[in-house]
C-alpha cells in the first residue's frame, strides 16, 4: 500500500506537472485513509466487547440446581451470581471462601480457592458450620474466556442411617451370600414386624424370592415343635430345624432400646461354617471360626460379641468388645476366662463349658474385667448351634463412658459428704481456738516481755493461729470460708504475688510470667487467689526439684477465652461463657495417670511420709469452686510417652455488673472507729461455749464494757423481756434450743434498733443466706481479745453517729 501511495503521488506529480497539487492529493489520501482505519478499529473493538460481556441471566437459569449451592466468583472474591439453594444457605452476605464456617474450614476453603486460581481447580472437605448444624464439602473451578471467574459448588454432607444401611446389605449381596452359607437373614422392628429380609429367607418363609415380607409378623413365619425346635412355618418338620440369633441393634441405631430394630440370624441345624482354631488368635486377624461376611456383619454392630467353641477357646471378637475388655490393638488371650480377675475365671469358665455343650440358653454373670478391677460389668453368654465349631455367643456392651461418668458422681458425692464433716469439724475447733487464743491474749496481758512465761505463751498462741489456718483451710476445701469478693483483674493479682514466689521457688526455678490482653475482670477474694497462685507454685516447685535434673520452669499465663471458644470444646463442664484462664505450668515430673483423678481430694498426697498435708490441692479446689470457677489438671506431652511436666488450668468466668457494696468494714477502718469511740456500752453476749463465753466476757469488760453473760438464746431473751437496757447483742448463731437469728428476730420486735454482732465458725457467706437480719454484724471464730473489742468499739460508734444524726 505504501508504494502504490507514492507512485499514484509520483504520477499525478509528472501528469500536472504542478507540485502543489502532488501534495495536496497526497494529503486527502492520507486523510481519507485514516478515516478509514479508525471506522474499521472502531467496529472491531465493539464486536469483541459485545461477544465478551457475559449474560449473567443465562448463567444463572444454567446452574439453578436443587440439591447443590453453586456460586461465581470474580478474582477480588466478589460474588458475581449465585443459584437459589446457595441463597437460602448462605445468603448474599457470604461470598465464597468467606463462608460461614469454623475456623479451621476457613483455611480449607482459601485453601481450595488458592489451587483452583493456580491449578484450575481445589477442594475442601468436610466443612463445619459455626454452630455445627450442618456439614458440607465444596469444590472449586476455574473457569470464563479469560479463566477470571470461580465456580464455586458446594453439597451438604447427610450422615448415612445405620439401620438403613443393615436393610440395604440385608436386601443386598450380603444377604444372598449369607443364604448361600445356610444363613438367612432379617430386619425386625421392635414391635416385631419385618423391616427387610434376604432374598433366601423370602423364597423360605413365603416361597416367593422377590416377595419383601415387610410389615409381616416375623413369629407368624415360624413354628416350634415339643422339643422347642425352630422351622419355618411354610415347611414345617418337613423342613430343615433352625437356630435362631437375635443381634439387638440397641446402641447408636436407635434412639432407645425399646425403639431398636434387631437382626435374625436364622442357621440350618448342622449347618458347618469353619473348622476348630488351633490356640489363641489375634483380634485383627481373621479366623476359621466365621464365614469373612459374617465377621463383616458382626464387627459393623455396636454391641460386643464373642464366639467360643465348647471348650471355651475364643474363635472370634469384634472391635466393639476388645475395646471394652480393653485390650483393643492387642493379641486377644486364648480363653475368655484369662479377660478377668483371678477371683472370676473359675466361675467363668464353668460358665462358657455349661452353655457350650447343654441345651441351647442364654444367661448372663457379673464379672471384673483386668482392665477395670473395680467396676463389674454384666457379661452376657448364649448357647448357638450351627456354626460349627462356635457354641457360646459373648456379649458385653461398651460401658467405659457410663463408668467414668459412675465414678465422676461418687467422687463428687464422697467430696461433697468429706466437705460437710470439714466444715462441722472446723467449726467446732474454731470454738476451742477462740478459747486459747483468747486465754493467751489475757495471759500476755499480764506479762511483759522478759517474763520467765511470755515466750511460753507466744508459742502457743503461735501454734494455736497454725491450727486456726489449718481449719481456714478445711473451710476452704468445704466451700464454707468466708471470702471478701472485689472485681479485679487477673494479671495484678499475680504481679502482687510475683515477689513472694521469687523466694518461695529458689535460684534452681525459673519463674516465667505472660499475659494476654483484653483480659475480662473476674469477682473473686484477692487474697484466696494468692493463696491458689502459692500453693499450685509450690507443689510444682517440689515437682521440679524432686526431678533428676533438680532444676526447671514455672510459667504463670493468663488467657481470654470467649464463649465461641468453649463451644467449640464441646465441654460437658464448662457452661457456656466468656473466662479468664489462670495456667500455672512446669517441666516437672507430671503426675501419674493413676493418680490423676485424686490429686483434688482431701489428704491425698503424693509426696513422702510428714512433707504434705494433703489440704493444698483440695484448698485450691475448694477455693475456685466457691468462686464461681473450674480447675482442670493435666499432664504435657504426647500420650503414652512420659510427660514433659503438669499444667494447671484455672477457668473464671468475666464479671459483668456493678460491685456490690462491702459489708462489714474492713480492718483498718474497724480498728480507726475503735479506737474513736471512748463511751463505753452495755452488752448482752448470748454463746452456749463456756469456753468461749468466758474469754469474751473478760476481753469485753477489760475494754470497759458492762456484760450481761447468757448460756442459750432462751436467757438471752429473758434479760430483754426482764427490762434490761442494752447498747447491742453480740451472739452466737448456732445454739441449741433457740439459736441465734431467732432471739434476734424476737428482740427486734421490742427494739428494733439494736445493732447485733453475730459470732460463729461457719461462713458469713452461707451464715447471711440464712440469716435475714438488718443491721447484722459478723465477726469469725477464732478471734483475739483485740479483735472483738475493736469489732464492738467501732459497731457502737456508728450506732452512736446515727443516733446523733
Amino acid at each position: 500500500m505504501a508504494v502504490a501511495f507514492a507512485f499514484s503521488v509520483a504520477l499525478v506529480w509528472i501528469v500536472s506537472g504542478n507540485a502543489g497539487a502532488a501534495i495536496a492529493y497526497a494529503c486527502g489520501l492520507a486523510v481519507f485513509a485514516a478515516c478509514g482505519a479508525a471506522i474499521a478499529k472502531l467496529g472491531g473493538r465493539t464486536e469483541k466487547d459485545a461477544l465478551a460481556a457475559p449474560d449473567w441471566s443465562v448463567t444463572v437459569a444454567a446452574i439453578e440446581t436443587p440439591e447443590t449451592a453453586i456460586a461465581i466468583t470474580d478474582r477480588a472474591n466478589r460474588m458475581v451470581c449465585a443459584n437459589a439453594r446457595y441463597m437460602q444457605w448462605f445468603g448474599t452476605a457470604h461470598a465464597p471462601p468467606n463462608l460461614p464456617v469454623d475456623r479451621a474450614s476457613l483455611e480449607k476453603l482459601t485453601r481450595a480457592a488458592r489451587d483452583a486460581w493456580r491449578d484450575g481447580s481445589g477442594s475442601a472437605d468436610p466443612l463445619e458450620a459455626n454452630d455445627g448444624s450442618a456439614i458440607w464439602s465444596a469444590t472449586a473451578s476455574r473457569a470464563g474466556r479469560g479463566d477470571d471467574y470461580l465456580v464455586w459448588r458446594v453439597s451438604q454432607q447427610v450422615a448415612p442411617d445405620p439401620v438403613q444401611t443393615l436393610s440395604d446389605q440385608v436386601t443386598g449381596q450380603l444377604g444372598r451370600l449369607l443364604s448361600q452359607a445356610g444363613i438367612e437373614s432379617a430386619l425386625v422392628g421392635a414391635d416385631g414386624i419385618i423391616q427387610a429380609v434376604a432374598a433366601g429367607f423370602a423364597e423360605r418363609a413365603a416361597g416367593d424370592a422377590s416377595a419383601t415380607l415387610a410389615g409381616q409378623d416375623f413369629v407368624g413365619l415360624l413354628r416350634s415343635d415339643e422339643r422347642d425346635r425352630i422351622y419355618y412355618a411354610r415347611e414345617a418338620r418337613r423342613g430343615t430345624p433352625q437356630t435362631l440369633i437375635h443381634v439387638p441393634l440397641s446402641e447408636g441405631a436407635a434412639p432407645s432400646a425399646d425403639e431398636a430394630p434387631s437382626l435374625m440370624l436364622l442357621v440350618d441345624s448342622g449347618v458347618g461354617i469353619g473348622g476348630s482354631s488351633g490356640g489363641g488368635f489375634d483380634a485383627g486377624s481373621s479366623t476359621a471360626s466365621a464365614t469373612p461376611q459374617l465377621e463383616a456383619l458382626l464387627g459393623a454392630l455396636p454391641l460386643g460379641l464373642a464366639l467360643t467353641d465348647r471348650d471355651g477357646r475364643l474363635l472370634f471378637a469384634n472391635p466393639a468388645f476388645t475395646r471394652a475388655v480393653g485390650f483393643e490393638g492387642r493379641a486377644m488371650p486364648q480363653y475368655p476366662s484369662d479377660l478377668v480377675m483371678r477371683e472370676d475365671k473359675g466361675a467363668l469358665a464353668d460358665a462358657v463349658r455349661r452353655f457350650g455343650k447343654g441345651p441351647a440358653n442364654n444367661g448372663d454373670m457379673a464379672v471384673r474385667l483386668l482392665s477395670e478391677p473395680d467396676d463389674p460389668v454384666s457379661l452376657g453368654l448364649a448357647g448357638v448351634r450351627g456354626l460349627g465349631e462356635a457354641s457360646v455367643l459373648l456379649s458385653l456392651a461398651d460401658s467405659s463412658e457410663e463408668t467414668r461418668l459412675k465414678r465422676q458422681v461418687a467422687q463428687a458425692t464422697k467430696m461433697q459428704a468429706v466437705g460437710q464433716l470439714a466444715g462441722g469439724v472446723a467449726h467446732d475447733f474454731n470454738n476451742v481456738l477462740t478459747a486459747i487464743i483468747g486465754y493467751c491474749d489475757l495471759m500476755l496481758l499480764r506479762h511483759t516481755p522478759g517474763d520467765s512465761d511470755y515466750d511460753d505463751i507466744q508459742q502457743i498462741r503461735a501454734n494455736s493461729n497454725r491450727a486456726a489456718s489449718l481449719t481456714r483451710q478445711l473451710l476452704a476445701f468445704s466451700r464454707q470460708q468466708t471470702l471478701r469478693p472485689e472485681i479485679l483483674q487477673l494479671p495484678d493479682v499475680v504481679s502482687e504475688v510475683s515477689q513472694l514466689l521469687n523466694r518461695l521457688l529458689g535460684e534452681k526455678v525459673t519463674l516465667r510470667v505472660r499475659h494476654d490482653r483484653d483480659l475480662g475482670p473476674v469477682r473473686a477474694d484477692p487474697q484466696q487467689l494468692e493463696q491458689v497462685i502459692v500453693n499450685l507454685a509450690v507443689n510444682a516447685r517440689d515437682a521440679m526439684l524432686a526431678s533428676p535434673e533438680g532444676t526447671g520452669r514455672l510459667t504463670l499465663a493468663t488467657r481470654r477465652v470467649s464463649a465461641s471458644d468453649i463451644r467449640k470444646m464441646g465441654s460437658d463442664i464448662l457452661p457456656v461463657a466468656d473466662y479468664t484462664v489462670l495456667l500455672v505450668q512446669d517441666t516437672g515430673g507430671g503426675i501419674p495417670a493413676d493418680k490423676l483423678s485424686k490429686i483434688f481430694e482431701p489428704f491425698f498426697t503424693t509426696k513422702e511420709l510428714g512433707k504434705g498435708t494433703g489440704l493444698g490441692l483440695s484448698t485450691v479446689y475448694g477455693i475456685v469452686k466457691q468462686s464461681g470457677g473450674f480447675i482442670f489438671a493435666d499432664n504435657i506431652g504426647t500420650a503414652g510417652e512420659k510427660p514433659e511436666g503438669a499444667r494447671f488450668t484455672v477457668y473464671l468466668p468475666v464479671y459483668h455488673g456493678d460491685l456490690p457494696e462491702r459489708k462489714s468494714a474492713a480492718p483498718a477502718e474497724v480498728q480507726a472507729e475503735a479506737s474513736s469511740w471512748s463511751g463505753g456500752g452495755r452488752v448482752l453476749l448470748v454463746e452456749d461455749e463456756d469456753m468461749v463465753r468466758a474469754v469474751a466476757e473478760r476481753a469485753l469488760s477489760r475494754a470497759g464494757y458492762e456484760v450481761t453473760p447468757c448460756s442459750d438464746g432462751e436467757e438471752g431473751l429473758a434479760a430483754i423481756a426482764n427490762g434490761g437496757e442494752y447498747d447491742m447483742v453480740v451472739s452466737d448463731v448456732v445454739m441449741p434450743g433457740m439459736d441465734g437469728p431467732a432471739m434476734v428476730r424476737a428482740i427486734r420486735r421490742v427494739k428494733p434498733d439494736l445493732p447485733v454482732l453475730f459470732m460463729s465458725g461457719y461462713a458469713e457467706e452461707q451464715l447471711r443466706r440464712d440469716i435475714d437480719v438488718e443491721n447484722m454484724h459478723f465477726l469469725a471464730k477464732p478471734f483475739s481479745v483485740q479483735q472483738i473489742g475493736e469489732q464492738v468499739g467501732a459497731i457502737l460508734a456508728s450506732s452512736g453517729k446515727r443516733q446523733q444524726s
